[in-house]
């Protein structure tokens, strides 16, 4: 028996989409799953019951006005990006790309960033996208394979980033800033120093960096942070248990899409 909930809270990026594109990122309200995964996770691969997880994608796609489910990511930090409406659920990549009316690109997340593009083909169509980023996937270049899978004029997209840690609490250690200035010097802006050989990283700043250099003027968004925002799930603000095991953590979506006819 599924208990009963608030209805399903979205946030909508206050960001400049064209007619007949539609973004959201879904918050932890308005799901039927339970404990560390109350209420709406909407992951399959974090240890939730299969069918909570059934019900809340149900609920969202009904909330969306979305024809289909959206090609939910086997997501793995890398750099693969696939493209809804011709792979199959659960395929491994970490971005997904979407020329289909009513079937959404989404990514999961609870610390990573996500972010959403909107560009125009070629025939002048709208083409929408999603990525997954957390540091490894960012500096490996996934935000840049997603321009590239979207194959239109970087400087006709637009980038939202949607919540992830903020830069007060991610700290990270000398490697992880040396895997982004080796390759973008100016990356060292997006590091303040925080002890010996640790820093607090900046990923918002790191994906303007990113998006820029790839031709991406207009970026937008950056202002959450998940591990503050009790409306987000966050892996690190869940931490571990006594025994030094994970407390179980559920994923929030976020979602854009072209609105079916």
């Amino acid at each position: 028996m599924l208990r009963p909930t608030n209805p399903l809270e979205l946030i909508r990026p206050d960001w400049a989409l064209p007619p007949g594109v539609s973004a959201a990122v879904t918050t932890r309200e308005g799901g039927v799953s339970e404990a560390g995964y109350q209420s709406l996770n909407l992951a399959g691969h974090v240890g939730d019951a299969a069918v909570h997880v059934a019900e809340n994608r149900r609920r969202l796609q009904q909330a969306l006005g979305l024809t289909e489910q959206p090609l939910w990511l086997n997501q793995v930090h890398g750099v693969e990006v696939a493209e809804a409406g011709r792979d199959e659920q659960n395929v491994t990549a970490d971005a997904v790309v979407s020329t289909q009316p009513g079937i959404a690109a989404a990514v999961l997340t609870a610390d990573c960033l996500p972010v959403l593009f909107c560009g125009q083909t070629p025939k002048h169509e709208p083409i929408v996208a999603a990525a997954h980023a957390g540091w490894r996937g960012l500096a490996a270049g996934v935000l840049e394979q997603t321009v590239a899978k979207m194959a239109c004029d970087p400087s006709l997209i637009s980038c939202w980033l949607g919540p992830a840690i903020g830069p007060t609490v991610f700290q990270v250690g000398a490697e992880v800033k040396a895997a982004f200035i080796d390759q973008q010097p100016e990356a060292a802006t997006a590091f303040v120093a925080d002890g010996a050989d640790k820093y607090l990283a900046d990923l918002y700043q790191l994906a303007r960096l990113r998006l820029n250099r790839a031709g991406v003027a207009t970026v937008v968004g950056g202002d959450f942070c998940t591990v503050q925002d009790s409306r987000f799930f966050s892996y690190r603000r869940a931490g571990n248990d006594a025994d030094g095991r994970p407390v179980p953590c559920g994923r929030f979506a976020s979602l854009i899409w072209i609105n079916p006819s």
